[in-house]
This record gives structure tokens, sequence and C-alpha cells, in this order.
């Protein structure tokens, strides 16, 4: 039994030493011995490199899902608002919940980013509770208007990474605008996506449709029929009635149709 002992021991040191001289770490005597696992071998790492399994150039495979995602409607009005934003600076898009409104704008925005059509995306909604107060909220202008900026958000990391929204926002191509602070502002260079519009008076909306600038697109969504504001007050729908008579400029009406949401909203909308 001891000699036995022995023999095995005086075969590993010699493998360890055959290993050391001519450099062959991988036998399965080696990787026993020392509890080592090889990584699996991959297909190429991008550079046309086909035997090295990891690689410090990225490559194409290793992108983000949300970029290889290609934009499409899902309905008849979806592919008009698709059609308007690509021809008009300036677009209102009306219709109701579930329409994808403020995703297509948002997505419309990005795109136009990483095409490099504009230098900076800007997104603004009204701080307008749905029908009870929250209170004060803690941290600076960014954080008190997270939770009302949510959906814009959701569109924002649904096309992007939330990484690289952040590193976006961090040097100033992605600006998150409260329309309070909006007035005496000139967006050149910008896709605005003012979002929940029906939640702004008249006064506000025409405040902020005068904000456009040079090379600017902007785009408005709301659903006049889901204001939070006491009733007359909203000015979303007189404003879109005034502008329809402007031919560079956009309206769009979505309806029940064009409901991507689960079956039953464009049910519950029908009769609510």
């Amino acid at each position: 039994m001891e000699a036995s002992m022995t023999k095995r021991s005086a075969l590993k040191r010699q493998t360890r030493e055959a290993a050391r001289e001519f450099g062959v770490l991988d036998t399965p005597e080696f990787i026993q011995e020392a509890k080592v696992r090889r990584l699996p071998p991959h297909v190429g790492n991008g550079r046309g490199n086909q035997r090295s399994g990891w690689s410090p150039y990225p490559s194409n495979d290793d992108r983000d899902q949300a970029y290889l995602k290609t934009l499409k409607p899902k309905s008849d009005g979806q592919a008009g608002l698709m059609e308007a934003i690509d021809d008009h600076n300036m677009v209102l898009a009306l219709g109701p919940a579930g329409t994808g409104k403020t995703y297509l704008a948002v997505a419309k925005a990005v795109e136009a980013l990483e095409a490099g059509r504009v230098g900076r995306i800007v997104l603004s909604r009204p701080a307008v509770e749905a029908g009870e107060s929250i209170g004060f909220l803690p941290g600076d202008m960014e954080d008190k208007l997270a939770p009302y900026l949510r959906p814009l958000y959701d569109a924002l990391s649904d096309r992007l990474s939330m990484k690289r929204v952040k590193a976006l926002m961090a040097e100033g191509a992605i600006e998150i605008a409260p329309i309070g602070y909006m007035r005496g502002r000139t967006l050149n260079n910008a896709f605005v996506v003012v979002d929940e519009a029906q939640n702004c008076t008249y006064v506000q909306l025409k405040m902020l449709l005068t904000r456009l600038g040079w090379n600017s697109t902007m785009v408005v969504t709301g659903d006049p029929h889901q204001s939070d504001l006491l009733p007359g007050v909203s000015g979303l729908s007189d404003i879109a009635e005034k502008l329809k008579q402007v031919p560079d400029i956009a309206v769009v009406h979505l309806a029940e149709r064009d409901i991507v949401r689960h079956p039953l909203v464009a049910s519950m909308i029908g009769v609510l």
C-alpha cells in the first residue's frame, strides 16, 4: 500500500515537472492535481480568431439586445404616426391609453440621436398626480421628477441599456426638462418629447410649442379624455384643433383599434 502511494506521488511529480518544462498545462493529470478547469472554447471573438476563447476586443454578438430591436408599427395608426414624425418637425399625437404614443416618440428620438441627426433628447412631462397627492419628494430635481418620468425611462431602457442611458444623461445627451423651467429656452438640434400633454394648460402648451429651435423635432403626446386637471383646464384639444390649420404640423389621432396592450384595454376604453 505504501509502495503504491509512493509510486503515485512520483508519477504526479514527474507530470508537474514535464508540464513546467514543456508548457503543457492542460493534461488530465495536471488539471486533476491543480483543480483547475479550462474555459470553454468559443467559435470566435469577432476578430477572426477561431482558437482563443476570450478576447479583450468586443464582438458584435456582445451588444445589448436593445440595439438589435427593429421598430415596426403594429397598426395603421402607428404607421401613420411614425411617418408623420419622419416628415414633420412638429407632431401632436392624440389617442387613448395603450396606443404606443410615448413609446414611438421616445423610440424615434433614440433613433435620431443614434443616427446623429440631433445632438440631444429633451424629455418633458407635467408633474401632476393622478388624482392624489404624494407629498414632497426628497433629492434633487431629477430625483423629484423620476416618478413622473418613469414611463419615459421605461421606453428609453427598452431601446437602450440603462448603463448607456445613465451615461448619455451624465454627458447631457439626454436631458430631463421640467415644464415649469422651459420658458425662455430655445431647443436647437434636439428631439423634444412632451408626454402627458393633456395635463398641460393652454398657456403651458403654447409656451412649450414655441420652444422649438433649428434642426429640432418636437412630438407632443396625450389623451384628451384622461386629463387629471379640472374640467375645461386642459388645453391639448384646443391647441390640436388650431394647429390642424398649419400645413407643416401633423396632428395624428389614434383610435381604439391602435391599442396594443391587453385586448381588455380596448374593450374598457369603449365603455368607460
